[in-house]
């Protein structure tokens, strides 16, 4: 190529911005480089699409889910306490020598009892629960109608009757009566210092409702041992104060002054589980040794 063509070339061309200029293109102007093509703008989100990753639609389920009629409806019956409750009647049962039918009955009257005493007590501390959202009880923080548990509770009252009135009129008669004081206490008793009454006395009844229990409304058992109600009774103040510890800052808060809280007021909350765990514990263990020795009934 010649000096004139080549120069000419040196000039039109873009010069590379990494290499330095030579001679030829120092002497003489050069052409600014184009510039580069703005990128296309990212698609904006629909507004009205939700996002469907995997994760979100697991997530959304879980909640549908935990949101069911059903679902809240067990979580308001305080399933723990009422399985627990349940299973330790039912394996009472089984010890004392019923058949496998009578402690399958048993368990599931006590479990129908229960379950209406929750109802009954989250119906009636809704108001208070709605004063700390979220309270974690379904009724208090708008998951669950007061209504529809107002029907569930006359439903499992319903078939509890029958239920009970099946292991014996005189037995199912004594079990639908520590019913009935579960659901006085739920209204008055519980906030004052006679808090630990109606637990003394329904846990008072189940030895009775042991020991008259059979299979069929004609069932006709014996009366209970004096110390198996007493120490009976002795366990069910001990469960009362162990169900009152977690609630001790909020029912302080609410102005209530039930045994356990007024215990732990002078002694400590820590202190008060230890002799509470004692208490119940050692009430177990006398039920184990007198139903050992000399039974449940005369």
């Amino acid at each position: 190529m010649s000096p004139p063509l080549r120069h000419r070339f040196r000039r039109g061309a873009a010069a590379d911005p990494d290499e330095p200029p030579g001679p030829e293109s120092a002497a003489g102007p050069t052409r600014e480089p184009a510039p580069a093509p703005d990128p296309a703008p990212a698609p904006e989100p629909d507004p009205g699409r939700a996002p469907t990753s995997e994760p979100r639609r697991r997530a959304e389920r879980r909640r549908t889910l935990a949101h069911l009629t059903p679902v809240l409806l067990l979580r308001t019956a305080h399933p723990r306490q009422a399985l627990l409750t349940a299973t330790g009647l039912a394996v009472a049962a089984a010890i004392s020598g019923r058949a496998g039918r009578e402690v399958a009955l048993v368990f599931a009257t006590v479990l129908v009892g229960q379950a209406v005493l929750g109802w009954h007590n989250d119906l009636v501390d809704r108001r208070r629960d709605e004063r700390r959202l979220p309270s974690g009880k379904p009724i208090a923080d708008g998951y669950l109608d007061p209504g529809t548990v107002w029907f569930t509770l006359v439903c499992g009252v319903l078939l509890l009757v029958p239920l009970a009135i099946s292991n014996g009129v005189t037995s199912g008669s004594v079990y639908l009566a520590t019913i009935g004081v579960g659901l006085v206490a739920n209204v008055v008793l519980r906030r004052s210092w006679f808090s630990w009454v109606p637990w003394a006395v329904a846990y008072a009844g189940y030895p009775a409702f042991l020991s008259y229990g059979g299979w069929g409304g004609e069932a006709d058992g014996a009366p209970p041992q004096v110390a198996m109600v007493v120490l009976a009774a002795a366990l069910g103040v001990g469960v009362h104060v162990l169900c009152a510890l977690p609630g001790l800052v909020a029912d302080h808060e609410d102005g209530l002054r039930h045994l356990p809280l007024r215990v732990a007021l002078r002694i400590g909350a820590t202190r008060l589980l230890v002799l509470a765990l004692a208490w119940t514990v050692l009430a177990l263990a006398g039920l184990l040794v007198v139903g050992n020795s000399v039974g449940l009934s005369r």
